[in-house]
């Protein structure tokens, strides 16, 4: 392996574009830098989701360099936002002639990104292929089925992912199992997440709450699927508010949940003395809050994988998962949307009588790494 990036080979574009991506990207674009040779990377946000103030945030505590270019497209619809992603991408391929795309995830900006490389004929890399739903109403899953369909490299952080791919007829040289990279975020940042109870100084609330015998619970909730529905709102903010009576919980609230929670008249089943409602939180926050708490019930699947990783038992709030192994081996359980199911497995970890969990294999903190070193190889292999 030479030990300078080789002059005829472009740098590698990196796609962000949403809060979930600059987690996976952040330790992707260190090992990249501390490669040998050092892997020179273009790193693009194409603003598919941007709060000035939020994106600011995650890129101080997340240690990530500016992006190069921000393609600022925004919200809209689906189909709105893809197409006006693919239409601002492709001039950046024009411009800088990279020697091949890494896409993360499942937003609509890796799709986008991904079609418009593929019909340039410059290679795709994706970065936690093959986890899989089965639940085709999820706009991600569409957004994983087709971008691992064409894209040419699939990094993947579970051994099931090589089984779904398979199914879907991709060739296993297409495939590199090499662990999670939102663990190696995770085991970075451990020593350095913010104290839960500083979290909630800074939002101006008391925290002594959080430091009885009884301990915390954390909420998250956004999916359309639990909280665009009154009747489904309603239910789970119910069974919520019944686990604070024994449980205080710190509820980081989504803007979509909030504004429908006020939309549908159910304010009333938020108990202030026992449900600490939040604003969303930057990484170290929330990192801290999970860190800290007796369960967390969320509908979301990053939360899963971290719940997993630092041992603290996770009601998933949903009725299908792409993340098997955080049920499998770690500390997950599914309840959905029932809420029998929610209230007897919260009553079994309050009780001391929670799944214990183990971490999953190659969630070591070094997944960016084996991206570097085998990328490297790969691109180089393609060159000669």
């Amino acid at each position: 392996m030479p030990q300078l990036w080789p002059q005829t080979l472009g740098p590698v574009i990196c796609v962000v574009g949403a809060r979930p991506n600059f987690m996976k990207m952040a330790p992707i674009l260190r090992a990249f830098a501390a490669n040998t040779p050092a892997i020179p990377t273009l790193l693009v946000h194409t603003g598919q989701h941007y709060d000035r103030d939020m994106s600011d945030k995650l890129f101080e505590d997340l240690r990530l360099p500016r992006p190069d270019i921000n393609l600022e497209v925004g919200s809209g619809s689906h189909a709105v936002q893809t197409a006006e992603v693919m239409r601002r991408f492709e001039p950046v391929l024009d411009e800088h002639k990279p020697s091949c795309i890494l896409v993360v995830g499942d937003v609509n900006s890796t799709l986008a990104c991904t079609l418009v490389g593929v019909k340039k004929g410059i290679p795709v890399v994706h970065v936690e292929a093959g986890l899989r739903s089965y639940d085709r109403a999820m706009p991600e899953e569409i957004n994983r089925v087709l971008t691992d369909q064409v894209a040419d490299l699939l990094y993947t952080t579970e051994r099931s992912a090589a089984d779904n791919l398979a199914r879907e007829g991709i060739a296993g040289d297409r495939i590199r199992f090499v662990g999670n990279v939102m663990i190696d975020t995770l085991l970075s940042n451990r020593t350095v997440a913010r104290q839960s109870a500083d979290t909630l100084k800074a939002a101006g609330i008391y925290p002594g709450i959080l430091s009885t015998a009884d301990g915390y619970g954390v909420v998250t909730m956004h999916r359309p699927s639990n909280v665009d529905h009154p009747e489904v709102l309603q239910s789970l903010l119910g069974v919520l508010r019944e686990i604070s009576a024994s449980l205080p919980l710190v509820f980081a609230l989504h803007p979509r949940t909030k504004g429908n929670i006020e939309r549908f008249g159910l304010e009333s089943l938020i108990d202030r003395q026992r449900m600490i409602i939040l604003p969303p939180q930057g990484y170290l926050e929330m990192l801290g809050l999970m860190a800290g708490a007796r369960i967390v019930l969320t509908d979301s699947g990053g939360l899963q994988e971290e719940t997993t990783a630092l041992g603290i038992p996770c009601l998933t709030l949903r009725e299908n998962d792409e993340r098997p192994i955080t049920v499998e081996q770690g500390t997950n359980t599914m309840v959905g949307r029932d809420v029998e199911a929610i209230r007897h497995h919260a009553a079994e970890t309050l009780a001391g009588r929670s799944k214990s969990g183990r971490t999953p294999e190659l969630w070591d903190g070094h997944a960016a790494e084996r991206i570097a070193a085998d990328l490297a190889a790969w691109l180089m292999a393609r060159q000669s």
